[in-house]
């Protein structure tokens, strides 16, 4: 019943997304089932358009979300995504979608998303929320930070570009799922970008960045090495 719930929300997302201003480009025909054939003449939104005389009911779908995906990892949570590279016929539609399983005490840790908002809503479980504003304009002030708690059922959106996590506060499973403003919303993992890069930053200019001493940064580095 909770997937089936689950299932339901997440229409309910997708079939609003068309009626906001999306961060992808709005399509000029029905559709353009992506194809990774670069002799295709017709190039829409970074993906080859795939004939549609031969396009079939599959190139629009996708199975699998009602699965559990696998937490075993670092921070306890696992993200299924939907999306165009996914499920070919999102392709200039402007949408997609993902699956986030949460162990207990699991985190979804600060990301970004670059070019899509996200509206989630929870299927089982309790998680605690939150973005973080864009720097404001009067360096005096602080990024402001929102957070909720939020229970099956609830519905929270973060906006597009910024930094976001969900964190669940229980001791058991949590699950959520989520609609995003674009085909390919890509995925900013503050941590990873910062102390995983190949090659890495400079540890000179993260320990300045951060303001602590370059011991720490090498700690740093050298967990996600």
């Amino acid at each position: 019943m909770k997937i089936v719930f689950g299932f339901l929300a997440t229409i309910l997302i997708v079939s609003l997304a068309p009626f906001s201003f999306a961060s992808d480009p709005s399509p000029l025909q029905d559709f353009c089932v992506a194809l990774k054939d670069s002799t295709t003449p017709v190039f829409v939104n970074g993906k080859f358009c795939k004939n549609p005389n031969m396009v079939v009911a599959d190139d629009f779908f996708f199975s699998g979300l009602n699965k559990p995906g696998n937490t075993s990892n670092a921070v306890g949570s696992n993200v299924t995504q939907v999306f165009v590279n996914q499920l070919p016929g999102l392709n200039t539609l402007g949408i997609s979608e993902v699956r986030i399983d949460y162990a207990p005490y699991g985190l979804n840790p600060p990301h970004l998303h670059p070019r899509a908002t996200e509206i989630l809503v929870v299927l089982e479980g309790t998680l605690y929320v939150g973005f973080v504003t864009s720097n404001p304009a009067n360096p005096a002030m602080k990024n402001k930070l929102f957070t909720k708690y939020l229970n099956p059922g609830d519905v929270f959106v973060f906006p597009e570009g910024l930094i976001h996590f969900q964190f669940n506060v229980g001791k058991t499973n949590a699950i959520a799922f989520a609609g995003l403003s674009s085909q390919n919303p890509g995925v900013i993992t503050i941590a990873n970008a910062v102390f995983g890069s190949d090659p890495t930053i400079n540890p000179d200019i993260l320990a300045k960045a951060f303001q602590v001493k370059k011991n720490v940064i090498d700690s740093l580095l050298q967990a996600q090495s």
